[in-house]
């Protein structure tokens, strides 16, 4: 054969060949499928994949955020526990191997297993014969949450943001898919929303809510405005001056205290109770980053806190550092404490329902306020000296959040949107006051709402409103409608973080343990759904009682 004849066949085999390839079926690489799928990178979103997976299904979790596990790795080490009886199987695998984390030797650094003690909240840190821990660093729970993963052989898709806009695509309630931002697709059979903000709830076009309800609406006590009400010590216990210049409220208010009115108490509004994060400070030299000036810093942003300061409000220094909680290894879960904190009070009532790009910006100023309050505190002349002297022995741990100059990834979301489900949890099912239907779960910690609002006094002072706290008589059932949209609004979505409730209920419902929980009952009622061919809301309650119970959750107060 000549070599001109060679060219021309190997020409037709090679045009053959282009052809049959362009002739076959495109595969788009970016639509990814799954049994469940699940948006959200909070502890819920990881313990219900972990559920699906056990149950035999395939999940995904599409994860807005690379670091998993929400505010449990991300600064809430000091656990709102509650009564930890009723915290039960997925969840309390978690603190169990939080547990087994600790009994390593190599996992005590900068402290000796011997010094650490074994106070929780209101809790032992530490349940020896249980071996179960409640208090923990930020690094670890992340570790579990990976370790979840990677046990499980679980598929997350990080980095992945929902195109709220126009990602979700519903046809006659049933979300057929969801598509984030970098355009990756994903269909399921059954969808949860794990998120904090109840993103994909709201895209799915299921109804919320978000600020505070009237008290008439659910014929509640601590619902609405609260002026008057002061449960804790986040209050002003002395006169202090709001404006500018003292005495005269024609030079204007300080920064962060709002000039409208509070509104009549009882009443509802928009507004939510504040957000901070929940720094892992250390005074372990060896270990400690410097509390630094942040970009975009301004004195004049606390100067209600060294008047505050100036005029007694903390009797003794150690009333300061009060919310100084001890975590391993000498470092701290740091929660706000006193009347002016690391809660930014006002600043976050565009949070919930705002773009991401408006999320950013209310993050980035909560970062800026609260850098720049630590700044502040060690730096400005104003600062009594005994405060300011304990102040400067901390820092930032240096070994936590290595991947984000030592803060926290997250800031704590205690409130964004709520559905408005099948069942909606009040303060009456909370406080015992009324039977709860079909318990998929307990919930036992306070109603606690913290500060919504600051301002001005009719006797021209400045004061803080929205703070609660009331006390349970004893832990309460979590109903199974409250993770259920309206039937009639959508059939294959579950919510376990943005649960029905109303305000001040969610305020005891919104507990890390719980959301665990929550999340795993979702995820098992997904599956029992599958398998029987029927949607959630239609499912025997009998059957899921007794597949929960199999799998160690706690429906009702133990004996």
């Amino acid at each position: 054969m000549s070599f001109m004849n060679r060219y021309k066949k190997f020409a037709l085999m090679l045009c053959a060949v282009i052809f049959a390839f362009i002739s076959m079926p495109l595969v788009n690489a970016s639509i990814h499928e799954a049994d469940v799928v699940i948006y959200g990178d909070t502890s819920a979103a990881i313990v219900a994949a972990v559920q699906v997976s056990r149950m035999g299904k395939s999940v995904i979790v599409v994860a807005p955020k690379v670091n998993l596990g929400g505010l449990s790795s991300g600064g809430l080490g000091w656990t709102d526990t509650g009564n930890k009886a009723v915290i039960g199987g997925l969840a309390r695998e978690f603190y169990q191997q939080i547990y087994n984390h600790y009994q390593k030797d190599e996992s005590w650094v900068w402290q000796e297993r011997s010094e650490y003690g074994n106070r929780g909240q209101g809790t032992q840190a530490i349940d020896g014969d249980l071996r179960t821990m409640w208090i923990f660093e930020p690094h670890a729970a992340e570790g579990v949450f990976e370790d979840f993963v990677e046990q499980e052989n679980l598929t997350v898709h990080r980095d992945e943001w929902l195109d709220r806009e126009y990602g979700v695509i519903v046809n006659n309630g049933v979300i057929q898919s969801i598509t984030t931002l970098s355009g990756k697709t994903y269909t399921g059979k059954y969808f949860i929303d794990a998120t904090y903000e109840g993103d994909l709830m709201a895209a799915a076009g299921v109804d919320f809510h978000v600020g505070r309800e009237a008290n008439h609406v659910y014929n509640e006590q601590w619902n609405g405005v609260q002026t008057g009400v002061l449960h804790h010590e986040h209050f002003f216990k002395s006169a202090v001056d709001p404006y500018v210049v003292e005495g005269d409220p024609g030079s204007g208010l300080l920064p962060r205290i709002s000039a409208e009115h509070p509104g009549v108490y009882g009443m509802g509004d928009r507004k939510i109770q504040a957000y901070c994060f929940r720094m892992c400070l250390t005074q372990v030299p060896e270990n400690r980053v410097p509390f630094k000036k942040p970009e975009g810093y301004d004195s004049f942003q606390y100067e209600l806190l060294a008047r505050t300061l100036q005029r007694g409000q903390y009797s003794g220094v150690w009333r300061f550092f009060t919310k100084y909680d001890p975590i391993p290894n000498s470092k701290t879960d740091t929660n706000n404490h006193g009347p002016f904190s690391t809660d930014n009070i006002g600043m976050n009532y565009d949070y919930p329902e705002g773009s991401y790009e408006v999320r950013k910006q209310i993050i980035e100023e909560h970062r800026t306020y609260q850098q720049g309050m630590l700044y502040f505190l060690t730096t400005d002349p104003r600062i009594p000296e005994n405060i300011q002297t304990e102040m400067r022995k901390w820092g930032l741990a240096k070994d936590e959040f290595v991947d984000n100059d030592n803060w926290p990834h997250h800031i704590y979301v205690r409130e964004a949107r709520r559905m408005i489900g099948e069942f909606v949890m009040t303060e009456h099912e909370v406080m015992g006051y009324r039977e709860v239907p079909e318990s998929i779960g307990m919930g036992s910690y306070t109603l606690d709402s913290h500060n919504v609002q600051r301002y001005v006094t009719p006797e021209g002072y400045v004061q803080n409103e929205g703070d609660v706290g009331v006390k349970p008589k004893q832990p309460y059932e979590i109903a199974y409608g409250s993770i259920l949209p309206k039937k009639s609004q959508s059939e294959n979505l579950l919510v376990p973080v943005a649960v029905s409730s109303s305000h001040i209920a969610f305020g005891s419902i919104r507990m890390e343990p719980v959301f665990m929980i929550l999340g795993q009952s979702a995820a098992t009622a997904a599956v029992m759904a599958i398998e029987k061919d029927i949607l959630p809301h239609d499912i025997a309650y009998e059957d899921l009682k007794a597949q929960l119970l199999q799998d160690g959750q706690v429906l009702k107060m133990p004996h």
